[in-house]
């Protein structure tokens, strides 16, 4: 795991400085502690950077920026390719000799692409965000991995094209622009994240997940999607449960196998729920000594998060591990947010940012370098209680009432100021035709945005929808090719390729990297999620139970007390905090932000603070502090 920089002009003059580039660099030795490299084309029509983090083959012929043998490729890479060695047994049988390291992956990837061009992506197995420059035709590629676990941030301004694994690198350069993207912006309150390609930066895009740029010399752009799960599901309609089950389990074991792979001490962080306890027994199965397991609980008792120690010292003791934890108080969280901030790049408006980062350090305090982490097993298989009674709904949405039925509906909500509630969020949707599941995850709902935002904000926006910009195009793409076009199945599709990439995955991403630790998410190895998808709607739903299908396949494996116990997501007690300390800091913060810049109806946002809106309080104070970091 590495922290990846460079850039393409298109024009003489239009190249950075090495200075720069440097700088630019090194404002992410976070990510790469271990060593940084730099290399600026003769010609200067393309620079590469790169800071490591040793993790594979931690010898110096494994540095990076890597150039190969003809001296025509070059390649900066962030990530893993887990089956490396798979890949160069294959290239060595075509005839690729002369190897520079003894198992670098870093090597395999460019040599991959020697071999194979822009097709060597699909042979791989791991997470990645790199860039190839062609010096012969003075073309760039760019590339982010399938689930999205890397990111890859760019800009095109003055003549060239800069990219870089933090958007507070491309912030270094000092032709870089400046300011708030108001369409991410309005994006951002729905789904406490920016949608890709936007950033809230204007000017500065995101690569989607599982998509490539090809960047050519006259500044000609052309971006693919390389990877759909629905291209590559085969559908198990002909299965039992039990042989399925046995599926799961087995695809699940390779993908935590091929995360074994290391030069360095590798861990796990263990909550007590099935997925990372599932992690951390598979992890164990065939290790010389105990596996390194961390966990986060809090001081004190919440009613809103209540700790879950007990049960990850339960399954510590089941698989004999060395077991770390540490409880967090409000002081810690206080003492944290400015450096959460920054570590963000752009507001990852989820709270769990800071029992990650906590994690994450406890794990590199202990002397561990990679965890697992068990992000994804919950929209795969249905592991939420409120995907649960979405479902439901979206069953009753499916009923023949006409739609200006549900307007009526609507109508009398509005009319009895009951419109604060997901229930009506969901029959406006369905009254619009619109499917009433959006996110996993979301801050405010539609109706209620326009009335957080300023009213030269109001002006400026209207018209705009999150779902015509953002979900449209993707559920036009789900009912055309998924072969189960079921509520659940949305869902899943939908989280795949927003809450995943872009929230979840970037909050481990950024607080990880934080403290130079890599983290790795079997649960998200592509076949794994491509055998997921390839299991009916109705049989994940079938037992009644969230996950009933993960249950089913690894009982046995962990304790049945931690299989059957009930679903508790990891999380913060904001609620509680914003009633205490917390909450006087948020908002004196938000009184002085709201003074200070024109992007909310300051009355509004109070409303939510006076109704104790405690997480809906945190997505708010969250962009607050970015913009007096990022942008004031």
């Amino acid at each position: 795991m590495c922290g990846i920089l460079g850039y393409a002009s298109f024009k003489e003059g239009a190249s950075i400085s090495e200075s720069v580039l440097l700088r630019m660099r090194d404002v992410m030795t976070h990510r790469g502690p271990d060593g940084g490299g730099l290399w600026i084309s003769d010609d200067k029509r393309c620079g590469l950077a790169h800071r490591r983090l040793s993790i594979l083959d931690l010898t110096e012929a494994a540095s990076q920026p890597m150039h190969s043998p003809c001296g025509r490729y070059h390649l900066t890479f962030n990530g893993e390719i887990y089956n490396h060695a798979e890949i160069r047994a294959e290239l060595e049988a075509l005839g690729h000799t002369a190897w520079v390291t003894s198992h670098s992956d870093t090597e395999v990837l460019l040599r991959a692409y020697m071999q194979w061009g822009k097709e060597c992506v699909h042979r791989f197995r791991g997470m990645f965000g790199f860039a190839i420059w062609d010096s012969q035709e003075r073309k760039l590629w760019l590339v982010r991995d399938r689930m999205g676990i890397k990111p890859v941030y760019y800009s095109v301004h003055n003549g060239r094209i800069s990219f870089a694994s933090e958007i507070k690198a491309l912030l270094e350069d000092p032709q870089q622009h400046r300011a708030v993207n108001h369409e991410a912006f309005y994006h951002y309150l729905s789904f406490l994240t920016t949608p890709a390609p936007q950033t809230l930066f204007d000017g500065i895009r995101k690569l989607p997940c599982g998509c490539w740029l090809e960047v050519h010399s006259d500044g000609t752009i052309y971006e693919q999607r390389f990877w759909d799960v629905w291209d590559h599901v085969s559908p198990m309609t002909t299965l039992s449960e039990d042989q399925i089950a046995e599926r799961i389990l087995s695809e699940l074991e390779i993908a935590v196998r091929y995360r074994k792979v290391s030069d360095v001490p590798v861990g796990v962080f263990l909550s007590g729920g099935i997925d990372s306890s599932t992690n951390s027994a598979l992890f164990a199965k065939g290790e010389g000594g105990p596996v390194k397991t961390f966990s986060i609980g809090y001081k004190g008792e919440y009613e809103s998060y209540k700790n879950e120690l007990d049960y990850a010292r339960m399954m510590g003791e089941y698989i004999k591990s060395a077991h770390f934890e540490l409880e967090l108080t409000q002081d810690d969280l206080i003492d944290f947010v400015s450096r959460m901030v920054w570590l963000q790049d752009e507001p990852i408006a989820d709270p769990v940012c800071v029992p990650v980062y906590y994690v994450s350090k406890l794990a590199r305090d202990n002397g561990v370098i990679v965890c697992q982490v068990g992000e994804g097993a919950d929209e795969l298989f249905c592991g939420y209680p409120s995907w649960y009674n979405a479902v439901k709904l979206a069953k009753l949405n499916r009923l023949p009432v006409p739609r200006f039925a549900k307007g009526l509906g609507c109508s009398l909500a509005e009319s009895l100021g009951k419109t604060n509630s997901t229930k009506y969020a969901y029959l406006k949707r369905a009254s619009l035709g619109q499917p009433i599941f959006w996110s996993g995850a979301e801050a405010f709902y539609e109706h209620q945005k326009p009335k957080l935002l300023s009213a030269s904000l109001r002006r400026e926006l209207a018209g705009l929808s999150s779902w015509d910009a953002v979900l449209k195009p993707m559920h036009d793409n789900f009912m055309q090719k998924a072969w189960d076009t079921s509520d659940l199945h949305w869902m899943t599709y939908t989280d795949l390729n927003l809450r995943l990439p872009e929230l979840l995955l970037m909050r481990v991403d950024k607080m990880s990297m934080g403290v130079s630790l890599e983290c790795r998410v079997p649960f998200l190895d592509h076949k794994f999620v491509e055998l997921a998808l390839s299991i009916s709607a109705s049989m994940k739903t079938g037992g009644g139970t969230p996950k009933h299908m993960l249950k089913k396949a690894v009982r046995g494996l962990i304790p049945d007390e931690l299989v059957d116990r009930k679903k508790q997501g990891f999380g913060v007690p904001v609620y509680e905090w914003f009633f205490d300390r917390l909450g006087q800091h948020v908002r004196r913060e938000m009184a002085d932000f709201c003074d200070q810049a024109d992007f909310f109806d300051k009355d509004e946002v109070f409303r939510f603070f006076d109704a104790g809106a405690g997480p809906q309080a945190w997505y708010l104070y969250n962009f607050a502090l970015w913009w007096k970091q990022f942008i004031s």
